[in-house]
């Protein structure tokens, strides 16, 4: 048992070390203009919340995400409905992947868009992390805590159980989905980055969706699209060169006038 409780606490500590390791990866390279969706000033100008509020915004949620998800690996002898052991098959570990991630993906695509229809959560909830719009890396935890533990507890805890992972593998998945979801808010478009070679679900997609003219589009985060594309809510753009430098999402024209 010992050794399985050492697992499930490093599948909740170990992704908010990488989460600080990755985003401070990104924002070294925050110069790098020629490859920026927005520009430095407009990054400074169009926030409307400072960078050390949404440092401490999202190391307070990471604490209570953490707190509660120990309580509940506690509450449930951290077995319930995954496995203790970890898979011997490459096939098998690939599999709970793509489950975990189509689970995770489902229940933040709906959950989401809920938070958009319904005025009075996207008031007092979700408009907290449309304040960044012009994202950076660091920030791309910035919600409202309780947001924080719907969204991404709920909807990792439902992940690990449904994909019938080991606490073990959930150390990899929770990861890389907190790399994804750092990279889908960095805010730059660098060319050969591998998660854009092999997402549609990238930062200038989310970009899309951070801008006003966005906001009933590209809910899905953070691997896949078919959930706005099934539903209709995928909303196509370009990806054009600025002429001060750097890139900038634009959305087809009938869609920028809905």
């Amino acid at each position: 048992m010992g050794f399985a409780v050492s697992d499930e606490l490093l599948g909740t500590v170990v992704p908010i070390v990488v989460y600080w390791i990755y985003s401070g990866m990104y924002m070294c390279l925050g110069s790098f203009e020629n490859y920026r969706l927005h520009s430095k000033s407009d990054e400074e100008e169009k926030n409307l919340v400072s960078k050390l509020t949404v440092v401490k915004g999202v190391l307070f949620q990471q604490l209570l995400q953490a707190a509660v998800a120990i309580l509940l690996f506690t509450a449930t002898g951290g077995h319930a409905g995954a496995s203790s052991q970890q898979p011997s098959s490459f096939i098998v570990l690939a599999s709970q992947f793509v489950t975990a991630m189509l689970v995770m993906d489902t229940w933040q695509y709906f959950l989401h868009r809920y938070f958009h229809e319904n005025k009075f959560l996207y008031r007092h909830l979700h408009s907290r992390h449309h304040r960044l719009v012009v994202p950076y890396a660091f920030g791309a935890l910035y919600n409202h805590p309780l947001e924080g533990l719907l969204l991404d507890t709920v909807g990792g805890a439902l992940s690990f159980m449904l994909s019938g992972m080991s606490p073990r593998t959930s150390i990899y998945f929770f990861s890389f989905a907190t790399i994804k979801t750092v990279d889908d808010h960095c805010g730059l478009m660098l060319p050969g980055n591998p998660l854009h070679i092999f997402f549609r679900n990238n930062s200038a997609y989310h970009d899309v969706h951070l801008q006003l003219y966005g906001s009933k589009y590209n809910f899905s985060q953070p691997f896949f699209v078919m959930w706005d594309r099934i539903l209709g809510t995928y909303m196509p753009y370009s990806l054009e060169k600025r002429a001060e430098g750097g890139f900038e999402a634009r959305p087809t024209k009938e869609f920028k006038e809905d």
